[in-house]
């Protein structure tokens, strides 16, 4: 597989993206957790992606070159992966929101942009020095003080949210990917309508009648979940991955304000230690990877004024 190769970035505009994308994320998942409490996981995530699809049908019909336009990917298999990892991981979190709740969740989903680092050289072509890789050694040191695997009993669910956070970091790591070739509508495009065709068949074997009362969450559901992964996507289509990734952290203290204000719930010490021993490792990362990026491109500008 070979490396993207990166376009021109706009900082400000992917930061400004990723902390707006935060936002809604954060309202969106005290949502799903409300919704999931009485219905199927699999019946919410098939609803989003059905008005998620019919948008991007209709959205694409109207733009100039129409659907040819919308489906001409240069990595259409990337794409439908993006998809697949999207609706796993939604899924995967989704149960979590209702048995951990939202604050024990994002404080071990938080470490997704550690595991972004580590997916960035298989995937990315990037290189990752000792120092990042101790970073990423120790951030997952605060995902075990958060688990906290010397309880008399550990529960597999504790383990559930770093699966979802391997998940997104894995779309996140491919929608940087695609970005390279493919613009953000392309991507919207593809997210939307395949995302629809593979969750369908998985949620008709878990049908159930939606109340009224619920309705109506569901559809402001749907259209916060939309804004935010574009949102998400003009974040990594406009900025490098370590320029917008440590804006990335301000989900879980917007995720810990619904919690605690909507749903009661509390913030355990260990939690608060692991999730800052997280969040350090990868603002860490991420400042070596701009200090990496500054000498590479000091380098550069030598060679250019010594040729």
């Amino acid at each position: 597989m070979n490396p993207p190769v990166h376009r021109q970035s706009n900082n400000r505009a992917g930061m400004l993206y990723m902390t707006a994308a935060c936002l809604i994320f954060a309202i969106q998942d005290g949502i799903s957790r409300h919704l999931a409490e009485d219905i199927s996981v699999y019946m919410i995530v098939m609803v989003r992606f059905w008005v998620y699809a019919a948008l991007a049908l209709i959205w694409a019909a109207r733009r100039p070159g129409g659907f040819r336009t919308a489906v001409a990917s240069a990595y259409p298999v990337m794409q439908i992966l993006r998809a697949v990892f999207m609706i796993a991981e939604i899924v995967v979190i989704m149960f979590s929101f209702v048995k951990l709740g939202l604050i024990a969740t994002h404080a071990v989903f938080v470490s997704y942009p550690l595991i972004i680092a580590a997916l960035s050289v298989p995937i990315l072509g990037e290189k990752v020095g000792w120092r990042r890789w101790l970073a990423i050694f120790v951030g997952f040191i605060g995902v075990l003080v958060i688990i906290n695997p010397n309880e008399a009993v550990l529960s597999l669910w504790t383990l559930v949210p770093l699966a979802a956070a391997t998940l997104f970091a894995i779309y996140s790591v491919l929608t940087r990917y695609v970005a390279a070739g493919d613009s953000a509508a392309v991507s919207f495009f593809w997210t939307g309508v395949f995302g629809a065709v593979i969750i369908t068949p998985i949620a008709a074997l878990h049908w159930e009648p939606i109340a009224v009362r619920e309705a109506g969450w569901l559809a402001l559901l749907c259209v916060l979940a939309m804004v935010g992964h574009w949102m998400l996507i003009k974040a990594y289509d406009a900025a490098d991955a370590s320029s917008v990734q440590p804006f990335a952290y301000l989900q879980f203290p917007f995720v810990s304000i619904v919690g605690l204000v909507v749903f009661g719930e509390a913030l355990a010490t260990n939690v608060i230690i692991g999730a800052l021993i997280v969040v350090g490792a990868g603002l860490f990362t991420f400042w070596r990877e701009r200090v990496r990026r500054r000498a590479a491109l000091a380098q550069q500008a030598q060679e250019h004024n010594a040729g």
